[in-house]
């Protein structure tokens, strides 16, 4: 039996806010690209704690990469063998001339396996290099930094040993091999936050 934890909004909320300054501190993202679906409410809420005075909002860009297989009818998956592109930038758009030269904070919202995470960073740097060429804009250098909810305390498939050891990643909050139920995946929120509730109850 897997042991599952229900995350809330407002648990989501929190995380956000309590990492934004070390965010802005050690990684001045300058553009953040979600990856779907996870990655979007995070981002979103995270661009308000990242504003600046006089600065606008930073641009957030999507991709998405799809890793995990359904079990039927359990809201638990396995993780696949896989990572699927169901969303990308387009090279020959403005959508990847415009992360060239930038500080990026990519975002998801838990690093399980370390698989898309790590084919997320692989493939960008490979398409902004190319970008970087067709534009004449090779001395413009482009860092990409990674911001997860929850990093999963585990034996990790996919590895970032550049991003890690240049500080490059943070992760919200560390927890054990366990099944995280986000509220952007609840059918019945308030039963939802019913579990949340109960959970943090059983802890005191």
């Amino acid at each position: 039996m897997v042991e599952k934890i229900y995350v809330t909004y407002n648990q989501v909320h929190k995380l956000c806010q309590n990492s934004a300054e070390q965010i802005l501190n050690e990684f001045n993202p300058q553009l953040m690209v979600a990856i779907g679906g996870g990655g979007y409410v995070p981002a979103r809420i995270l661009r308000s704690f990242l504003k600046k005075p006089n600065h606008p909002n930073i641009p957030i860009q999507a991709i998405g990469l799809s890793l995990y297989e359904s079990l039927g009818t359990d809201p638990v998956e396995a993780p696949g063998t896989r990572v699927t592109r169901t969303q990308w930038l387009d090279l020959s758009s403005l959508e990847m001339a415009n992360l060239i030269g930038k500080n990026v904070l990519i975002v998801d919202e838990v690093d399980d396996t370390r698989t898309t995470l790590e084919y997320a960073v692989r493939e960008l740097e490979k398409d902004v290099l190319e970008a970087q060429k067709h534009a004449g804009r090779m001395d413009e250098k482009t860092t990409f930094n990674i911001f997860v909810l929850h990093n999963k305390d585990k034996k990790k498939k996919g590895g970032l040993p550049q991003v890690i050891a240049d500080g490059r990643y943070l992760a919200a909050q560390t927890v054990g091999d366990v099944w995280i139920c986000y509220p952007w995946e609840a059918i019945d929120i308030e039963e939802h936050d019913r579990l949340s509730r109960l959970q943090e109850e059983q802890k005191k």
